[in-house]
């Protein structure tokens, strides 16, 4: 008994010394990547950069925003950019694919190279860990697909924008250059 105890306290104390390490807790997430069998947890792949995090639909109006987000990719991820595909089948029912339909969808249609995780539940009710911290964080949940979290790269969020704020308006692009 009094070595379960010690195993418990001592591994809870490892895993609150593993939170403090992160210096950004809103990236404080292990995530399956897309396609993949492995998980990245998000502050030690991408602490210091700034961050565009978007709830992504294969079958919504939004969609041709992937090209969007994907230049935005391109052009800024250099500087310190990079831009995390997050699927959701939340709203309407418009990523009702597998991964690997997915992720095949984003390849070939969108050339997509940002890197994508696996489905999350976006929406209030359905939240996964990422986006109760997201959405509280910001005051703000996704109403729709292709909803955008800014976060700067300290780890705070910077803006919450609407799925109607495509990724080449000069609103976007403004931030993104006010913040690298």
């Amino acid at each position: 008994m009094r070595a379960l105890l010690l195993s418990l306290l001592l591994f809870s104390s490892t895993a609150i010394m593993a939170n403090e390490s992160c210096p950004a807790p809103l990236l404080d997430h292990d995530l399956k990547v897309l396609g993949e069998d492995r998980t990245v947890n998000l502050c030690n792949e991408y602490a210091g950069k700034v961050i565009l995090m978007v709830n992504t639909a294969s079958k919504c109006g939004y969609t041709p925003q992937y090209e969007g987000l994907e230049s935005l990719y391109e052009n800024y991820r250099e500087q310190g950019l990079v831009v995390l595909g997050f699927p959701s089948n939340d709203f309407g029912g418009q990523e009702p694919g597998t991964e690997s339909e997915i992720q095949a969808f984003c390849r070939s249609t969108y050339s997509i190279k940002f890197p994508m995780f696996a489905k999350q539940g976006a929406k209030e009710a359905t939240a996964s860990p990422l986006y109760q911290s997201l959405g509280s964080t910001a005051g703000e949940y996704p109403a729709w697909n292709f909803h955008k979290y800014v976060i700067d790269k300290d780890g705070a969020i910077a803006a919450s924008l609407k799925s109607s704020v495509k990724p080449e308006s000069s609103e976007m692009i403004e931030l993104i250059e006010s913040l690298l």
